[in-house]
């Protein structure tokens, strides 16, 4: 999570009650003796870590208030049952932190870890641990390979998943697809017949927000991913993810001229906003409010977004707004962009690694689960999702996650380079919105990648 994710997830979770983790089996954090004893039938899935009595196991992490406390609930049976504390370290500058005291040689024995080039970098280091084998087969159990691979450096697994979030989703009113007879689209193709149909009514389809401050054109970084991935591929979105194609090829070109077809199309936006350029001046926080006044119908953004309509707004199939799967180029794809967290032990002892195999298990995730709110959704097919205290957009999201078909692939952005991802990108793609051409804006990013 690079400081524009963490600056936008710490906008979309204010004012959001976050729904606490209701008593669990084994007791909380705070009172670790309101829990079942050590030696019940509730903490019989605890027994294969062992009596750790005494032991503490440090965890850093830039997870912050209020899922920090959702969190910490997730780890309360683990504490209650093993006899071990956990002690967490949550700190907003945890991403330049943990690669200081990784080079300094005072890590912290986990370090939960929101980027796949962080965890390259960190264990760079020399001072990370791989795997334990228990941890290992957990994660060949309950997740893909495309997760594996992402916790996994030069052939050696380090890092099992934790949380996961999802990007490819289009916001609409319910309402006005049931009274004007739309669909939900399957096909990318679908998806541009359905927007024609929207303007040739009169009313323009798609509305939209860039503005972020210094983080200003990260929404269009992360709808060239869209269609990156859904034009090219997961093996070419990889090349071009790590610089073996150019930024300027012919994918990536093809992928943002495919942006252009909705988001610099003067018949498709900018409803309730204004033309194509005012997309840079308005909020990603304000981009799909219109569809609220009936002003525009659809809106891509992440399912956080869910936080950012107003007091009052019903989330669901049935209410104000809710959101679709954006489609692949036919009906049986299922491209999923988005982001996750990963656990990097830079300690083997016991106790560590039974930590980690804690938190790869079913066990864990259908605790997170439990919690609801910002921690709940999850790739780990070993989750319960019965018993989720999950929104309807957070069991949408665990649902695509969670499909056998789901070919899942982090933010671009955030494991290219700083000077791309977090710079040239967000600068470049603000241009182009604004009138600059793709080939133009290309090019430039291209240039701009480190020699």
């Amino acid at each position: 999570m690079t400081a524009r994710t963490t600056g936008r997830r710490a906008i979309a979770v204010t004012g959001v009650l976050a729904l606490a983790l209701g008593a669990s089996a084994c007791g909380s954090s705070d009172n670790k003796s309101s829990g079942a004893q050590r030696g019940s039938t509730e903490c019989a899935d605890y027994a294969q870590y062992g009596d750790l009595s005494g032991k503490t196991v440090s965890v850093f992490t830039g997870i912050v208030t209020p899922e920090d406390a959702l969190l910490k609930k997730t780890w309360a049976p683990f504490e209650s049952c093993t006899g071990a504390t956990i002690k967490g370290t949550f700190d907003k500058s945890f991403e330049t932190q943990i690669l200081v005291q990784a080079k300094a040689g005072n890590p912290p024995d986990i370090a939960i870890v929101p980027q796949p080039g962080l965890l390259q970098q960190l264990v760079a280091t020399g001072k990370a641990k791989p795997a334990p084998k228990e941890t290992e087969a957990n994660v060949d159990k309950n997740f893909t390979k495309d997760w594996k691979s992402y916790g996994t450096v030069n052939g050696v697994f380090y890092a099992a998943p934790q949380n996961a979030s999802m990007k490819s989703l289009v916001w609409y009113s319910p309402k006005e697809f049931k009274d004007k007879g739309y669909t939900e689209p399957k096909t990318l193709d679908e998806l541009t017949a359905l927007s024609d149909k929207i303007a040739a009514s009169g009313h323009k389809p798609w509305c939209a927000g860039i503005a972020s401050g210094e983080a200003t054109g990260w929404p269009v970084t992360d709808w060239m991913e869209d269609m990156m991935l859904r034009l090219s591929g997961p093996a070419e979105y990889d090349k071009w993810v790590k610089h073996q194609i150019a930024f300027n090829s012919p994918g990536p070109t093809a992928a943002l001229d495919e942006v252009g077809k909705f988001l610099k199309n003067g018949k498709y936006v900018n409803g309730g906003l204004g033309d194509v350029k005012s997309i840079a001046t308005t909020t990603f926080q304000d981009g799909g409010l219109p569809i609220l006044q009936g002003q525009c119908s659809l809106h891509r953004q992440a399912s956080f977004y869910a936080a950012n309509w107003p007091q009052g707004t019903k989330v669901s199939k049935d209410g104000d707004v809710f959101a679709f799967f954006l489609p692949g180029k036919t009906a049986e794809d299922k491209p999923v962009l988005g982001g996750g967290e990963f656990l990097l032990a830079f300690s083997d002892r016991p106790e560590v690694k039974a930590f980690q195999t804690f938190v790869s298990s079913g066990t864990w995730a259908t605790l997170a689960a439990e919690g609801g709110g910002g921690r709940a959704v999850s790739a780990n097919r070993g989750a319960d999702v019965t018993k989720c205290q999950c929104s309807e957009i957070d069991t949408l999201a665990f649902s695509v996650l969670q499909d056998p078909k789901a070919i899942f692939r982090f933010d671009g952005s955030d494991a290219m380079p700083a000077a791309i991802g977090s710079n040239a990108f967000w600068k470049q793609a603000t241009s182009w919105i604004t009138g600059q051409s793709t080939k133009d804006t290309v090019n430039k990013i291209e240039a701009a990648w480190p020699k």
